[in-house]
């Protein structure tokens, strides 16, 4: 039996795709018989909270990892290992970009590569992300990436093992079918374009209220309905809907339950996603599995991932200033 240990940080925090994407497949694998898993957190403040978020059928070691001292000891070292907290496996793997100091197998997801072609679009902590994996390539770690774009992206940068780089595509499940008088209800109306997802720069959602607010003068009717909780740079989003002619008909929502997401999706006119950079792209998928028709950018892997399903746009990249303050949370390392 394969002895499996995950970073399971991203279960502690509001539930965003690598969230989503480590919930699923930690959830596959423990069905499995032949394959132990057990799930752990670089953490300090939520080393206590991880049993409760786990999937079931996975142990749990929940020893007090403080995030910050050990990310700048990883970042100039191989110790201390993690085995030292969470016993031997056979494979160590982070869904989430930094795989700690192992003597076992190890295996890293990296998602995209924002923090090296965007830094000024990336946390105080993402940029710390390439030398952690330089240290882990050396180490012999192997690299899952998203997208065939990814794996180009990372072979390029990092020179890594084209054999040890290795493309395996996410998925979604199909949308449930929500309530669409549930989701007008959240709108404010019968029509409207949708936008899901975490406020970061990256997804460029300033410019979207600026495309909304030149065309919302032509149809009375239409309204821009933004869900998602804040990341950093949420400020600029706020700014741009209050420059806004037609502000009235822009909803800011914030983090909304699933039930209320599905509601959302099923009842929208169309489904945007300006995103100026993307590895993946989980919202277009799951705005297709509702039969919602896509405008997407042809940022990244978004060609590759929705392919002749979606209406494309060239991307329209900002080059903001480099924020005084960038936050400093990061997925892989927790609160």
């Amino acid at each position: 039996m394969l002895r499996l240990a995950i970073d399971l940080t991203s279960l502690l925090t509001p539930r965003t795709g690598v969230g989503v994407f480590a919930h699923e497949l930690t959830t596959c694998l423990a069905a499995r018989s032949d394959v132990a898993v057990t799930g752990f957190a670089v953490t300090w403040r939520g080393r206590r909270s991880l049993r409760h978020a786990v999937p079931p059928g996975v142990g749990v070691v929940d020893p007090p990892l403080p995030a910050r001292p050990l990310r700048a000891l990883w970042s100039r070292g191989d110790h201390p290992r993690i085995d030292h907290w969470i016993g031997r496996h056979d494979v160590v793997f982070s869904p989430n970009y930094v795989v700690p100091p192992t003597r076992a197998g190890m295996l890293v997801s990296v998602h995209d590569l924002t923090f090296v072609r965007f830094p000024h679009m990336a946390t105080a902590s993402a940029i710390a992300y390439p030398g952690l994996i330089r240290r882990a390539l050396r180490r012999g770690a192997w690299i899952h990436t998203p997208s065939d774009f990814v794996r180009r992206e990372v072979l390029e940068h990092f020179g890594a093992d084209p054999d040890r780089v290795v493309t395996v595509p996410l998925g979604v499940r199909v949308t449930p079918p929500g309530d669409p008088d549930r989701g007008r209800e959240l709108a404010g109306g019968d029509r409207y374009v949708l936008a899901l997802g975490t406020v970061e720069p990256r997804k460029d959602l300033p410019r979207l209220v600026g495309a909304f607010d030149a065309l919302a003068g032509d149809d009375p009717e239409v309204r821009l309905v933004i869900a998602g909780p804040d990341g950093w740079g949420a400020e600029a989003l706020g700014a741009a809907i209050d420059r806004a002619r037609h502000r009235d008909r822009i909803v800011r929502l914030g983090w909304v339950p699933d039930d209320d997401r599905e509601a959302l999706l099923r009842s929208a006119a169309v489904y945007a996603y300006p995103s100026v950079y993307e590895g993946f792209g989980f919202p277009p998928l799951e705005a297709m599995t509702a039969g919602v028709p896509v405008v997407a950018t042809r940022a990244g892997s978004l060609p590759e991932v929705c392919r002749d399903r979606a209406e494309l746009a060239a991307v329209q990249e900002r080059q903001p200033p480099v924020p005084e303050v960038v936050g400093e949370r990061a997925e892989g390392f927790g609160p």
